[in-house]
Formats: structure tokens, sequence, C-alpha cells
């Protein structure tokens, strides 16, 4: 089962994600993203790319040019996320055959990102925009649109978001902050993946 849980590893070291990424393949989250503002982002996605590549999506969060998407190409990553919503790294990412998940807000922002090639629709900040932002926008964005929530997104509210229409989640530090052990992510992740799966079968 591949779980729309897009596990956002921002601070994680070269030296510490590939076993970080194990943790989290072995709990069921198999969407992971090394954030560009990480230290040497580009040397942890290759390991964890060359390692777990065929078992998960790699890929780069805070990506904003089309030099990362280069660069995160050529480290082997699969997905590109953003905090915003750049045509140009958008369709940079499809051109490069890779995954994009572009930063929205608004309305005109989400069809400005799948008019050049969205995969999926990262609603960020999703503390800001709410499952009710998400409800009103979701009547007039396409039936198969990928919605993930990002920021301010929990076991707490999966349920509210998932009855908004978002189809997945993008989870931060309620996973992972510098300095968690391999045990700390396992845990945080089997409580993770326990509460995603709840929502489908509530």
């Amino acid at each position: 089962m591949s779980r729309h849980i897009i596990a956002i590893l921002r601070g994680v070291t070269p030296a510490d994600a590939p076993a970080i990424t194990e943790a989290l393949i072995e709990a069921g989250i198999t969407r992971i993203e090394v954030p560009l503002n990480s230290p040497e982002p580009l040397v942890s996605i290759k390991a964890m790319a060359q390692e777990f590549g065929a078992r998960a999506m790699i890929g780069a969060g805070t990506v904003l040019s089309v030099a990362d998407v280069v660069r995160v190409n050529e480290a082997g990553g699969q997905m590109i996320v953003s905090p915003d919503c750049n045509p140009e790294v958008i369709k940079a990412s499809k051109a490069a055959g890779l995954m994009s998940y572009p930063g929205v807000m608004t309305p005109t922002e989400c069809f400005t990102a799948l008019r050049a090639g969205a995969d999926g629709l990262k609603i960020f900040p999703g503390s800001l925009v709410g499952p009710a932002g998400l409800q009103a926008m979701n009547a007039v964005l396409p039936p198969a649109t990928d919605v993930y929530a990002v920021g301010g997104v929990g076991p707490d509210n999966f349920a509210a978001w998932r009855a908004a229409g978002a189809r997945g989640f993008g989870i931060g530090t309620g996973l992972y902050r510098p300095g968690y052990s391999v045990a700390q992510v396992r845990e945080a992740a089997a409580m993770m993946v326990a509460a995603y799966d709840a929502t489908l079968n509530g």
C-alpha cells in the first residue's frame, strides 16, 4: 500500500538520512523529501535514492529554481516539492521526468500549477487555509486532483482534512526533528501511519 504521506526530513544530515529513510519505509511511509535548506541535502538525496529508490519515492523539498531541479535530478531524486507555485520549476520537473508538487494557497495558484503540469498540489500553509478553505476550493478543482495538506497537519485533524478533499499529507516535525533517533522516527511513523489508515477505514 502506497500511503499519501510525504515525510519532510528538514535538517537531516547525510550521516543519518539512510537509517531514517529505512525506518520510515519499514513503518509504511514511502514518499520522502529532504528540503534543500538541510545540511548537504543533495548528498543525502543521492544516498537515499541509490539505496531505497526502488522502494520509495525520494525527492527534494524547498525547491525554488530550475537549477535546483537539475541538481536534484542529477542526484537521483524522483520528486520536487516547493513552498510556492513557480510554473518554470513545475515545467522543468516534468521535462526531467520528476513528480511535481508545488505549494499553493489560492484558487489562482492551484489552477496555475495544474496548467503548468503539476502532479499534485501542496496546500501550504495548511494551518492558514484550513479544511474549510480547501473544501471551498475543492468545489472547483478537477475531481482527480491530488491534494496534500502541509503545515499544521497531524493525526488530530487528518479526518477533517480528508473530509474537505485532501488526499494526502506532508508531515515534518511530527515525524522528524534534527537529533531524533531512528527509534523515535520509527515510533512517530508508526503512529502517523495508524492515524492515516484509520481515516481510510472510518
